[in-house]
């Protein structure tokens, strides 16, 4: 039974991680390409998306830490570096989902089109702004991810 949580506790972070990185590496760069003539349905495309990742992974970080105190049957499996590791990813995730992405969305309504938008227009540059934070914590999310993946396997290897 041991064997089988600990497999879905690394298939969690995994699907986690894998979908971070085709986003942000296949279907944001793709969507923009695809439809670099309409830079507002490219956007609509990538924040979809990463809604659905945002949901998505947070279910999965909850997911795995449930399924860990499962296994170890124990609070402390939440505060060993894993564990901690994917409480900071599903942390960053939510600042990211339910504050940076949400003030976006305001923003390009107000906008009504980025792509129509002035380049001197305040509200571009507030969501220009917001855009490098949104990355810059996605970018923690994968860092983190990577981490807890690395120190999951230290886990296993060292037999707890």
């Amino acid at each position: 039974m041991t064997s089988i949580l600990r497999t879905i506790e690394f298939l969690a972070l995994s699907l986690w991680l894998g979908s971070d990185v085709f986003l942000s590496f296949v279907v944001a760069p793709g969507a923009f390409r695809v439809l670099a003539p309409n830079r507002d349905q490219a956007g609509a495309v990538v924040g979809f998306s990463l809604t659905r990742m945002h949901l998505g992974g947070i279910v999965l970080g909850i997911a795995f830490l449930l399924i860990r105190l499962l296994r170890t049957r124990s609070l402390a499996s939440f505060v060993t570096p894993a564990a901690l590791c994917v409480v900071l990813m599903i942390a960053l995730t939510a600042i990211s989902q339910y504050t940076v992405s949400a003030r976006m969305a305001v923003l390009r309504v107000q906008m009504g089109s980025i792509q129509a938008t002035g380049a001197d227009s305040p509200l571009l540059a507030e969501f220009g702004r917001l855009h490098l934070i949104s990355v810059s914590l996605e970018s923690g999310v994968l860092l983190a991810g990577f981490a807890a993946m690395f120190l999951m396997v230290r886990e296993l290897a060292t037999g707890r």
